[in-house]
């Protein structure tokens, strides 16, 4: 991020964005906005794309320009495309998942922003809690599973969608404990953005999205030359 700032901090700034833009319009239904706000777990992958990009070019001596990074996509659109989908998908039903959680176990009457972190931080309505967190847990680890090594593979050797998510998973299976720990880094990091009311996403999305970039290059086996 230091060698690339500029278009590594827009990245950062367009989470940022993003997560302020939710918790501005969803202000006070936030069964809502906890939901598409965790999301960002689910889509990171997808839309670290750029960051990726930005390191493979500085990997491979080349300019950290931020143009081309918006449109890498085109070099696998057909594969990233199907990789999207399959995330939106599941998107969508964690989305309606976490609504199904605030009907049931949610029992106090819902508090603006302050108020609901305060609950949160305090372990107020702790069923509701628990519940939310192992739900959330499930639709994160399918997520984490196929995602870790997918997009990168699918933009360093062009390889399709099931083949990346197939490796990915792999990925996991072969390193348990060090991908659990990367994964409780990710949530971790993500989590501190959130609670600096998203202002703290502008730089450490950015670290997070290079770091996935070389935790790919040491998982996956090089090409040989």
């Amino acid at each position: 991020m230091k060698s690339c700032p500029i278009p590594s901090l827009f990245y950062g700034f367009c989470f940022a964005g993003m997560g302020l833009l939710i918790t501005f319009v969803f202000e006070h239904a936030y069964e809502y906005t906890s939901g598409l706000t965790s999301g960002f777990l689910l889509l990171g992958p997808f839309l670290s794309m750029g960051l990726y990009e930005i390191s493979r070019r500085r990997e491979k001596g080349q300019n950290c320009s931020l143009a081309p990074t918006l449109v890498v996509w085109k070099r696998n659109a057909g594969n990233i495309g199907v990789f999207a989908v399959v995330l939106g998908v599941i998107f969508l039903v964690w989305a309606r998942a976490s609504l199904v959680v605030f009907a049931l176990f949610y029992t106090n009457e819902m508090p603006n922003l302050s108020g609901f972190l305060e609950q949160v931080l305090r372990f107020e309505n702790f069923e509701f809690l628990s519940v939310y967190f192992m739900v959330g847990l499930l639709f994160a680890t399918i997520v984490f599973a196929v995602s870790v090594v997918s997009i990168p593979l699918m933009l360093d050797r062009n390889q399709d969608a099931i083949t990346a998510m197939l490796a990915s998973v792999g990925a996991l299976a072969r390193n348990p404990a060090t991908m659990m720990a990367w994964a409780v880094g990710i949530v971790g990091l993500t989590i501190i953005g959130f609670m600096t009311f998203h202002i703290g996403l502008v730089v450490l999305m950015p670290i997070i999205g290079h770091a996935t970039w070389h935790a790919y290059r040491d998982l996956v086996e090089p090409l040989e030359e």
